[in-house]
C-alpha cells in the first residue's frame, strides 16, 4: 500500500503543488479543502470539502470521512493573511488569523493523531514572520501573531508526539508567488513545495521541534 499524505489548504497555490509533487512521488494523496478548484479536481487525489479548518464540526467531519485511514505525512497548509498596523488595526481579521493559522493545525492535529503510524511526521506550515528575533519591520500584527503561536505550539507537539515516533516540521516557504501575497513572492509554489518536500524528507526524531526555512536554513524564534 502507498504512504498517505493529508494536506490541508490543497486548492491552490503551495497546496495544490503539494499534491502535484506527491502524486509525482507515489503517493497517496488526500486534499483537504473548502472548495476545490478545478485544478484540484483534474488531478488524482482523494478531495474532502466543505472543511473549514478553524470550525469543530468541520474537523470533526474530517475525521470521519477519513474513517480511521492511516497517515504518514500530514501537512498543515491552510492559512490566510492580512496586514494590520497600530494605525489600522482590524481585530476581527486578527481573531479571525487566529483561529486559522494557529488553532487550525492543532486542531487538525488532535483530531487526526490517532490516525498518525508510527513513524509518520506532520509538518506545519508556518513563516519566518512569526519570528520574534527576525522581526525588524514591524506590521502584520495578526498574521506575526498567529505564527509565532502556531510556532511555540508546535515545539510542544513536537514533544508531546516524540514517544510515538512522529516528527514535526516547522516550516517557513519562502516568499512565495500565490494569490494570498498578490503573487508578489520571489519563488514559485512549485519551488517552495519541493524545498519544503525536502525538509520533511530529511526531517528525523533528532530534528523535530525545529523551525526551517525550506532552502534548509534554521530560523530563530
Amino acid at each position: 500500500m502507498s504512504a498517505h499524505v493529508v494536506i490541508t489548504g490543497a486548492n491552490r497555490g503551495i497546496g495544490l503543488s503539494f499534491c502535484q509533487h506527491y502524486l509525482a512521488k507515489g503517493y497517496e494523496v488526500t486534499a483537504v479543502v473548502r472548495e476545490a478548484s478545478s485544478e484540484l479536481k483534474a488531478l488524482a487525489v482523494n478531495v474532502i470539502d466543505g472543511i473549514d479548518v478553524s470550525l469543530a464540526e468541520d474537523v470533526a467531519s474530517l475525521t470521519q470521512r477519513l474513517n480511521g485511514r492511516s497517515i504518514d505525512i500530514l501537512i498543515n497548509n491552510a492559512g490566510i493573511f492580512h496586514n494590520e498596523t497600530l494605525a489600522d488595526i482590524d481585530f476581527d481579521a486578527i481573531v479571525k488569523q487566529l483561529e486559522i493559522n494557529s488553532l487550525g493545525p492543532i486542531r487538525v492535529t488532535a483530531a487526526l493523531q490517532k490516525n498518525l503510524v508510527e513513524g509518520a511526521k506532520v509538518a506545519m506550515i508556518t513563516s519566518r514572520m512569526g519570528s520574534i528575533a527576525d522581526n525588524t519591520s514591524g506590521g502584520y500584527i495578526g498574521y506575526r501573531m498567529s505564527k509565532a503561536a502556531l510556532n511555540a505550539a508546535s515545539v510542544s507537539l513536537a514533544h508531546e508526539l516524540k514517544p510515538r515516533g512522529i516528527a514535526v516540521a516547522i516550516l517557513h516557504p519562502g516568499f512565495v508567488q500565490t494569490q494570498m501575497v498578490g503573487f508578489a513572492g520571489d519563488i514559485s509554489p512549485q519551488e517552495a513545495s519541493s524545498r519544503l518536500i525536502a525538509r520533511i524528507d530529511e526531517l528525523t526524531l533528532g530534528t523535530t521541534g525545529t523551525f526551517w526555512h525550506s532552502n534548509g536554513e534554521v530560523l530563530p524564534w
